[in-house]
């Protein structure tokens, strides 16, 4: 193994216009800033316009269908782009705004990290610093670098009731401990930022289906679900089912096949009685959520992929 001395070049080298070279780069490459930020993105479209303005790109997250406007600038952070973003998230109504520059100025690092602190819970700023280091003479490579995140323990627990900022704080604990000792195991590449939900959500490669772990702060119940959309459940739930038998020797178990029939969305549930007021017992509970975690990912991920449809 050879060491090799990098060097930083500006990414106007690679990216001379912004509009013709680097937004259509990323909304080809999405992925590579869905993983920075934990979400699976699906490009809606490029320059899409908002009045006599238009947006860099619009984004939905596969795992909630919410939007995402990012707002792209080789250059230093202005107060022209904060406020185009702002105006272009209203006016598609996006949930997330993710600003990409190459370099940002502490006012608007400080003016991201108030956003996230002071507006509701359903709302998060990323600021994102783009670096580009030569490797070789033709071969360079890309950081994305988080300078702010959304805050989510603050401005949920904020928002909340006593008994409410309670459930929400102990599951935000559980899912960060949860995502932190999944991604040590580096069996799952990507992994969303945790958030103070009754669920976390583990893809498996295809949209519509993916894992949705619980957290039940009142029954103390811990879980790994396969999650199955409407849209897709006719197809790839029966499927499914009729390889029941194989697909529990796989895992190793027989989890709850549509535990709620009456519900649209199909779910394959295994469920683990805890204790989350005692640290001995969520530790045992994260334990065993990330090995069986990674199981259903490796059997399920196979599974979907097979299906033809």
């Amino acid at each position: 193994m050879k060491l090799i001395k990098q060097k930083q070049i500006n990414p106007r080298r690679m990216w001379p216009n912004e509009a013709l070279n680097f937004t259509p780069w990323l909304a080809e490459n999405i992925s590579e800033l869905g993983e920075k930020i934990g979400m699976e993105l699906e490009v809606v479209g490029q320059e899409v316009s908002v009045g006599p303005y238009s947006a860099d790109i619009l984004a939905k997250d596969i795992n909630t269908d919410s939007y995402i406007v990012i707002e792209n600038q080789l250059e230093k952070t202005n107060h022209d782009h904060l406020g185009k973003s702002i105006t272009y998230a209203s006016a598609l109504n996006a949930k997330t705004i993710v600003w990409i520059a190459t370099d940002f100025t502490e006012e608007h690092k400080k003016a991201l990290d108030w956003l996230n602190d002071n507006t509701n819970e359903d709302l998060s700023f990323w600021g994102i610093q783009l670096e580009l280091w030569q490797i070789a003479e033709d071969t360079a490579s890309m950081r994305l670098n988080i300078v702010s995140t959304p805050s989510t323990n603050v401005k949920t627990i904020k928002s909340k009731t006593n008994n409410e900022s309670e459930s929400r704080s102990i599951q935000l604990e559980f899912w960060t401990k949860f995502r932190e000792k999944l991604q040590s195991t580096k069996k799952i590449p990507s992994l969303q930022t945790p958030q103070a939900h009754y669920w976390y959500d583990v893809r498996i490669g295809r949209s519509d289906i993916l894992l949705s772990n619980i957290c039940n702060t009142q029954k103390s119940i811990v879980g790994v679900r396969l999650y199955i959309r409407n849209k897709v459940v006719d197809v790839y739930y029966p499927a499914l089912e009729a390889r029941k038998v194989e697909i529990n020797k796989a895992l190793g178990c027989e989890p709850d096949w549509d535990p709620n029939p009456s519900a649209k969305d199909k779910t394959i549930t295994l469920l683990h009685q805890t204790d989350l007021s005692n640290p001995d017992k969520v530790e045992e509970a994260l334990d065993w959520l990330v090995k069986q975690t990674i199981v259903f990912h490796g059997v399920f991920s196979k599974e979907v992929k097979n299906i033809k449809i």
